[in-house]
């Protein structure tokens, strides 16, 4: 398969009146032609602001890309000039942003901030790009595309708005698609026609797509592999069924375990991880997760793991699976 983008050893600070914040850690991973990748965590793990560094539309500062780079097509993007990313977003990498409502432009018509990037990115006329415009509004499913291209944001409904997203981003049919939880404040019925529409365009158009959620349930309905993050860093990475069926990180079976499912019993409650995420201005020296690991040994505190392959394309970064972990008894006061 191709690889169209290879991130790699990135680390991301934010420089603030209280300190530096070490948002991103050493994170590393790869996305291949035509495939869909989740990026999962709970808040603050760091998905958008990787997500955000791909697209290089951190305001430096007080953002900082302190190390590594990201290789899009051969070319690193940290290393782009503003001018040079302007040509790049749009056109090769498009973004779905989290809230439509304070994406969209309120004072420019639908269509005309579906046809900006065109007359941009393509050089077309004003009236193709809006008659390329009111195709995308109807390809994304959106009826009476004529109409609607002519009205504002607030005029369509959360849904609608979503699917004006999807149009804008994917008007230049761009190579990789970043959709930064696309279906957030959305119901479930519009959100499973979101995934569906994201899904059929993603094969009519052969985008590559990396998805940014806390939903396991969009995953396991969209995507093929799976990176999950935690203070910054990854943790596991491998495919869906790897994830999901045969996970090896004590932070990921945890987020798995806290999922409500078909079969629980009325009385039973959910479990969660008990504890929070670290501090970034102060990261620990070992395992991020060594506060709230059930299973955690002495090692874990002291040194962080590193991410290495478990199986093939399953990479895991805990010290439980070290030939020499004594899994059966460990605990806090272990080695």
């Amino acid at each position: 398969m191709e690889k169209i983008l290879e991130v790699k050893d990135l680390y991301v600070s934010f420089h603030t009146y209280s300190g530096e914040v070490k948002a991103v850690r050493g994170v590393n991973f790869d996305i291949y032609k035509g495939e869909v990748v989740a990026i999962v965590g709970e808040s603050g793990c760091g998905k958008s602001v990787t997500s955000q560094s791909i697209m290089q539309i951190l305001p430096t500062p007080p953002a900082e890309y302190k190390k590594g780079s990201i290789i899009f097509q051969g070319q690193d993007l940290l290393k782009k000039s503003e001018k040079e990313m302007q040509r790049i977003r749009g056109k090769d990498i498009g973004m779905i942003f989290q809230d439509s409502m304070t994406s969209l432009n309120p004072t420019s018509k639908i269509g005309s901030q579906i046809a900006e990037g065109l007359v941009k990115h393509q050089k077309l006329s004003g009236s193709a790009a809006w008659n390329r415009a009111v195709e995308m509004l109807e390809l994304v499913g959106v009826a009476q595309p004529d109409r609607r291209a002519n009205q504002y944001p607030h005029e369509f409904s959360g849904g609608m708005r979503q699917r004006a997203m999807i149009a804008i981003a994917l008007a230049c049919q761009p190579k990789l698609l970043i959709a930064d939880e696309p279906t957030t404040a959305l119901d479930v019925t519009i959100q499973a026609q979101i995934l569906e529409l994201m899904k059929g365009l993603q094969k009519k158009l052969d985008t590559s797509i990396i998805l940014i959620t806390h939903d396991l349930g969009v995953v396991a309905e969209m995507c093929e592999r799976v990176i999950v993050m935690y203070a910054g860093q990854v943790i596991e990475a491998g495919t869906v069924n790897d994830i999901f069926y045969n996970s090896k990180h004590p932070y990921t079976k945890g987020l798995l375990k806290s999922i409500p499912h078909t079969g629980m019993d009325r009385r039973e409650s959910l479990k969660s991880i008990v504890g929070t995420p670290p501090d970034l201005f102060n990261p620990p020296a070992g395992c991020p997760f060594y506060a709230r690991c059930e299973r955690a040994m002495k090692i874990c505190g002291d040194n962080d793991p590193e991410l290495a392959e478990m199986e093939k394309n399953h990479y895991a970064a805990c010290w439980l699976n070290h030939s020499m972990a004594l899994a059966s008894t460990a605990g806090k006061e272990g080695v």
